[in-house]
């Protein structure tokens, strides 16, 4: 399998209605705090805006609403990865990311199984407190000596101009989230993304 280098993280269907269109390919809908049908709602129509524009849609966290709403793709953490029913997941053909951050969490994750494995933070991020410091690039070459044919993503305080270390490192896709969420122009900050990745596709 293969990811689009550009994995962009948002926390709303509002975010890939505005981002999407500008040429996303990849794109996470995470939603942490929300009751249920407010969420199906957002997933279906992130669903639906995807698909309207070629992008593949994965869903953070929450693997039993994109069961029930036929999703493809689910994201999960070490903690819900616990919690999950992995074979109920595959027996519906819906493929697994699984988030790592040190040696015994990507151990952990390769027993899953999984179809593509992240890495973070790779760099501080101000996206939510971290219990681990920041890998760096030498921990991206050791996760990606690892994983082999796996994807790796990177993650954690990325920008355009950190891109070409952390593919040379290793890693297949890099994904942001505050770098574009708050910048003052996320629309042209993602454009500098998708210019920035083109020659890593």
């Amino acid at each position: 399998m293969k990811l689009d280098p550009f994995y962009l993280v948002v926390d709303s269907a509002a975010w890939i209605e505005r981002l999407v269109p500008l040429g996303v390919r990849l794109v996470q809908l995470r939603i942490k705090n929300m009751d249920e049908r407010r969420l199906r709602a957002e997933i279906r129509e992130a669903k639906a805006l995807c698909a309207r524009h070629d992008c593949q849609l994965i869903v953070n966290d929450h693997w039993r609403l994109a069961i029930e709403e036929r999703c493809d793709f689910v994201h999960l953490g070490q903690e819900d990865l616990q919690a999950a029913n992995l074979p109920q997941i595959r027996e519906v053909g819906i493929r697994l990311g699984l988030s790592t951050h040190d040696h015994s969490e990507l151990q952990t994750a390769m027993a899953a199984r999984p179809d593509y494995v992240a890495l973070g933070p790779v760099y501080p991020t101000m996206l939510k407190k971290m219990t681990w410091a920041p890998q760096g690039l030498e921990r991206v070459r050791a996760w990606k000596d690892a994983v082999a044919s796996i994807p790796l993503v990177a993650i954690g305080g990325l920008n355009p101009e950190r891109l070409d270390g952390v593919f040379e490192a290793g890693a297949d896709s890099a994904a942001v989230v505050t770098d574009i969420t708050l910048n003052p122009d996320p629309e042209a900050r993602t454009g500098e993304w998708i210019e920035k990745t083109e020659g890593w596709r």
